[in-house]
């Protein structure tokens, strides 16, 4: 009775971890929220946006197109279940994913509104994604969404410390 127990006890056990072993597994950089809360970041496959403090120019004036991005993000993720599809990429030591909330790609809706550019280098192996991207980005520039209505740098340009005359 003892070894039936015992062999239940390791078959549970290996159970256990086999079934955690199944599941993906990433490494990230990730801080706590509280105890037993923790965040990662994750960096959105083919895509690059307007940075949090980055400035964009409309009718002469500089407005918070980066954070415009941020809040379009944060907004679409409030009080929803974001799907997250890992990549085996990484990017900045950040995982990289495809974020969709409510069945509508987080990426997508960014370049959409005129607060992303598509960067399709990273979407050679999902050539269906890049289409969308490419078309959401034309849609956007010729509705002048965003951005599109006035003047703006790449955020990679950005990132090396280019800067709008308007943010001199």
């Amino acid at each position: 009775m003892r070894a039936i127990l015992v062999l239940a006890a390791v078959l549970a056990s290996l159970s256990a971890s086999t079934s955690l072993a199944q599941h993906p597994r990433f490494d990230a950089k990730a801080r706590a929220l509280d105890g037993d809360t923790l965040a990662v970041d994750f960096r959105l496959l083919g895509v690059d946006a307007f940075e949090r403090n980055q400035l964009c120019e409309r009718a002469s004036n500089c407005w918070a197109c980066g954070k415009a991005a941020q809040d379009l993000a944060a907004n679409a993720l409030h009080a929803k279940t974001a799907t997250i599809q890992l990549t085996p990429n990484s990017t900045y030591g950040r995982p990289v994913a495809v974020v969709t909330v409510d069945g509508h790609d987080l990426g997508e809706r960014l370049i959409r509104a005129g607060l992303a550019i598509p960067e399709t280098v990273y979407l050679r192996n999902d050539p269906a994604r890049a289409a969308r991207y490419t078309a959401a980005f034309a849609q956007a520039k010729a509705g002048r969404a965003g951005a599109h209505a006035g003047r703006w740098l790449e955020p990679s340009r950005w990132r090396r410390s280019e800067r709008l005359q308007c943010e001199r």
